[in-house]
């Protein structure tokens, strides 16, 4: 009985080491899939005003008065700073006063050269003078008027450069204002992807999306209306700008994010990201053979998408590669598996994702 009874237990224990075996060795494999999908291809991006300009004072003097504040919206036309005007004034009084002094002698010439007492060039010599005089009052005037800094366009106040106060030289940078109306974005694109960009997109427009710095997208669609001439030598790239509508302010000038543009992919070959592993900075699968034998595999990346490798080389839609346990698989050996549809994997994908 005694006997009987160890011989059991070895038995037991044996199977049980089998069983184990067998489960610890069952894999599971599934197949590459072939459909139409879309990649999206995202480029850091820097965010500009559709228009950015500097206000700088175009007059010499003390600045008198500040009519704004830093970051507040104004209209095309709205009065923002003022340099003190006095000496500007004196000056278009003074001209003006030469003009009426001008105007009597004219008209008092006139008079004479009527009368046939001065001569024709005496009256002309007048009139010019008459004319110069009413020249440098204009010029007074544009002077006077530069004393008055006033928006060229509807836009936004940035911070102020000098304070109230301030004495002003002729140039001098008082702030910048901003048109965000629109927001021109402008990212850099390498070559291959721009002869594909062209090759599909005849007329050179196409929409994109915006990811902002908080990895919220942007509620609003931007479209690529023009690239650059040149490619930059050191980079490969070529710049492309895209125009976003910005009714609601949101986006500002000088901002950063992420440009997201959707591109068509017809026959793509499909397969997780889970089932590759990478040596050498080259990627593998491993391949199960008819005869249940498994071999690695170099294939290449076509493009990238969430969980999902796009491939354009190395795997034929009917090919059998591991789904899981790659860190347990070893080059030429003979496995145990079950399939799992490629469809089931495709529908899954957060489940089998890392």
């Amino acid at each position: 009985m005694l006997i009987s009874l160890c011989g059991l237990l070895l038995n037991t224990s044996c199977n049980s080491e089998k069983e184990k075996k067998e489960e610890k060795n069952k894999f599971l494999v599934t197949s590459p899939i072939q459909k139409d999908t879309l990649i999206t291809k995202s480029y850091v991006c820097q965010i500009h005003s559709i228009n950015h300009i500097e206000l700088r004072a175009q007059e010499r003097g003390y600045l008198q008065k500040i009519y704004v504040d830093e970051g507040q919206f104004v209209k095309k036309g709205q009065l923002l700073f003022q340099i003190m005007p006095n000496l500007y004034q004196a000056e278009v009084q003074k001209a003006q006063a030469e003009v009426g002094f001008v105007q009597i002698e004219y008209q008092n010439t006139k008079k004479l050269a009527d009368k046939n007492v001065v001569s024709p060039n005496e009256l002309a010599m007048a009139k010019a003078k008459l004319d110069k005089a009413k020249a440098e009052l204009a010029l007074t005037k544009v002077h006077l008027q530069f004393t008055e800094i006033r928006a060229p366009f509807d836009g936004i106040i940035d911070k102020f450069h000098v304070r109230l106060g301030s004495l002003l030289e002729e140039g001098d940078l008082l702030t910048n204002l901003s048109d965000n109306s629109k927001m021109w974005v402008y990212y850099n694109v390498p070559e291959a992807e721009y002869l594909d960009y062209k090759a599909k997109v005849n007329n050179g427009k196409s929409k994109v999306n915006l990811l902002m710095a908080n990895n919220e997208l942007f509620d609003y669609t931007g479209i690529v209306e023009t690239i650059e001439a040149d490619f930059n030598n050191e980079t490969g790239n070529i710049s492309f700008r895209a125009t976003f509508p910005n009714p609601k302010g949101l986006l500002r000038h000088g901002e950063t994010g992420s440009v997201q543009s959707t591109i068509p992919l017809k026959h793509a070959l499909l397969i997780p990201q889970k089932s590759t592993f990478e040596v050498l900075d080259k990627k593998y699968v491993y391949v199960v053979d008819k005869n249940n034998v498994i071999h690695s595999r170099a294939i290449t990346i076509a493009a990238e998408l969430p969980h999902v490798f796009a491939i354009s080389k190395g795997l034929s839609e009917g090919d059998k590669i591991l789904l899981e346990g790659l860190g347990l698989a070893k080059e030429n050996e003979k496995i145990e598996y079950k399939v799992v549809a490629p469809s089931s994997v495709m529908s899954h994908l957060d489940l089998y994702a890392e």
